[in-house]
């Protein structure tokens, strides 16, 4: 059976500095969900915990205190809305969520390509070149699945994200294709083992059909590798939640995934 798109596991709401709408209610998020026929839904703000020094200004406002704002969520009977974050990993490959934390949460997604924030996630040598930045996704991806996580709860953010190079597309494509297929298949197959989710994230997702090889090329090995995948929109903005299933239906036709090819928490 094809892959159903029936979930969405990363949703931020107006609490993520990065959002600020008004609109991004768990309320208005949970009656698109309804609306829309989804069964799953996570709210995943920003999230650098008190607890963890090195928080830059942007994330300081964003600790557990911020985060613990939306609830209690709303209920539903036909889905089933869950408590999550967005962890973020510092250059050093420190987590912003403390162990202590983990239970506080539904589930946990991580971020290991945002590359745009030099001094906080990376250094400016990390991201000098692209074969510079492909090192570096290699290496903060390395360092999350050697963390000690409850990994049947955790997934691995926008792995092919923009932010790998946000402001030139050349660069981006290019750092994508200096992944070399066996480191890929040496973290997919840990990833794997370790049963962490792989996000197909809508955003991380948009491509020409000439990109269409270089931008799916890690799912595709993620997937010959036996890793499981589960869906986010990514949305900040309630437009943002619809858009999102055109993307991902295309992305699930063209890597052809079955039902047991996902991740559930």
């Amino acid at each position: 059976m094809r892959f159903c798109y029936d979930h969405d596991l990363h949703i931020h709401t107006c609490l993520s500095a990065c959002s600020k709408d008004p609109e991004q209610t768990p309320e208005n998020i949970l009656r698109f969900a309804e609306a829309s026929g989804l069964k799953r839904i996570c709210i995943t703000d920003h999230y650098w915990d008190e607890a963890v020094p090195g928080a830059s200004d942007w994330y300081s406002p964003q600790g557990y205190v911020n985060l613990n704002k939306a609830k209690p969520l709303p209920k539903s009977e036909n889905v089933r809305f869950l408590f999550g974050c967005e962890a973020e990993q510092d250059r050093f490959g420190k987590l912003s969520i403390p162990q202590e934390r983990y239970n506080d949460f539904d589930f946990i997604i991580v971020s290991t390509t945002h590359l745009h924030r030099v001094g906080l996630t990376v250094s400016e040598a990390d991201v000098a070149t692209p074969k510079d930045r492909a090192r570096t996704w290699v290496h903060r991806l390395d360092a999350v699945l050697d963390t000690d996580l409850p990994f049947h709860k955790v997934g691995l953010a926008h792995l092919t994200c923009r932010l790998i190079a946000y402001q030139d597309r050349a660069a981006y494509l290019e750092t994508l294709s200096m992944l070399s297929d066996r480191q890929m298949r040496r973290l997919f197959s840990k990833a794997a083992d370790l049963g962490v989710g792989i996000e197909l994230n809508s955003g991380a997702l948009q491509f020409t059909e000439d990109e269409a090889d270089t931008v799916l090329r890690p799912y595709r090995i993620a997937r010959e590798c036996g890793c499981k995948f589960y869906c986010g929109s990514d949305a900040h903005h309630l437009s943002e939640l619809g858009y999102a299933k055109a993307v991902l239906e295309r992305t699930i036709d063209l890597l052809e995934l079955k039902e047991q090819d996902k991740f559930t928490v």
